[in-house]
């Protein structure tokens, strides 16, 4: 797993050993950040199950101003930690290490809005379904904030219809999907 993109191309992410992280392929990766290449420059990221961080730090890259990363798993933990740090953005990057709602709402209390949110929770879960009204409801997501979900290509979002936000594009790839969602 590397960076695409960006000033820091070519450096190598680590990851978790095990199964319990699935890292987005390189080949995923490239395709999702060209679709939304326009949106990065200086943008506030926020990377949900954040794994080895590789999204949010392909964010940075490709010029995103800021990232925050939220993990609770100790090993993915380290891994971001040592990612950030060996692709130079330590002074960009913001690691909470704790469940996805509990820093829901300690970023939700600061009332700054994030332009780009990236989510992806464990597959077959609902996870999706539970935290897309959560955020929309919150002050990360303001008007024009870009939502991507990264699903199994079985999650039903046939309710997003229903929320403060419209479906801008699904990408199928083989196993997986990208949803985006615009507020």
């Amino acid at each position: 797993m590397r960076v695409i993109a960006g000033s820091a191309r070519r450096r190598n992410l680590v990851s978790p050993a095990g199964k319990h992280t699935r890292p987005t392929t390189d080949r995923i990766k490239e395709t999702l950040f060209n679709m939304i290449q326009q949106e990065l420059p200086d943008a506030r990221f926020l990377d949900l199950f954040s794994g080895s961080g590789g999204i949010g730090i392909e964010a940075l890259s490709r010029g995103s101003r800021e990232c925050v990363f939220v993990e609770k798993d100790k090993a993915a933990l380290r891994c971001i930690r040592e990612n950030v740090k060996n692709t130079g953005f330590i002074d960009c990057s913001t690691v909470l290490a704790m469940d996805v709602w509990q820093a829901l709402r300690q970023l939700d209390a600061m009332r700054r809005p994030f332009d780009i949110i990236f989510m992806d929770p464990p597959y077959r879960m609902a996870w999706e379904e539970k935290l897309l009204p959560v955020l929309l409801d919150s002050s990360l997501a303001a008007e024009g904030t870009l939502l991507i979900a990264e699903a199994s290509l079985d999650t039903d979002f046939s309710y997003v219809d229903r929320l403060a936000c419209r479906l801008e594009r699904i990408k199928d790839y083989k196993t997986n999907r990208h949803v985006f969602l615009r507020v």
